[in-house]
């Protein structure tokens, strides 16, 4: 009894690895993005003499939003590896590897996670501000609603956070 269990304990260990692909599948999700950064920097250069204040305003506001989801993406994909599949030992002494890499925790991972959730939906909602006119006032609300809930979420993750590590569990 106790070789079946060792070998399914193995079998479970192992399956760690199937996360792998979804992590690469992250790093194409990139790519995409990198492409869509791009389209969006070449419609504001080429716009940029007859687009409005408000035009570029979006623009750019666009820009920091893929930005955003990108850092999300690397967050997650490095601390997601680390935590869950395999430590990057060769990476350790690599003069640009970032300092929170291998400290971030799964929860610290959710916050950082919530708070980009958070801003992500903050400049979106910006940006719907900024084409208020196109938008019905029953959108507008959803939209406000939506980021109030990620952003009451967001606080009340963090204080549940705080409780909990604060009891030293």
């Amino acid at each position: 009894m106790k070789r079946i269990e060792n070998a399914f304990e193995h079998l479970l260990f192992s399956s760690r690895w199937l996360m792998a692909p979804v992590y690469f599948g992250l790093v194409l999700a990139m790519v995409v993005l990198l492409i869509k950064f791009t389209k969006e920097v070449f419609g504001i250069f080429g716009s940029i003499m007859t687009a409005t204040g408000g035009d570029l305003i979006i623009g750019v506001l666009s820009l920091v939003d893929i930005a955003l989801i990108m850092n999300l993406l690397i967050i997650i994909m490095f601390s997601g590896y680390e935590n869950f599949v395999s430590k990057m030992d060769d990476l350790h002494s690599h003069r640009d590897r970032p300092d929170w890499m291998g400290h971030i925790g799964f929860s610290d991972l959710k916050i950082k996670l919530i708070g980009s959730i958070v801003a992500i939906s903050g400049i979106e909602l910006l940006k719907a501000f900024m084409n208020v006119q196109n938008l019905s006032d029953r959108e507008l609300g959803w939209m406000v609603g939506i980021h109030i809930t990620f952003l009451f979420s967001g606080v009340l993750y963090a204080l549940m956070d705080r409780l909990h590590g604060s009891k030293g569990h």
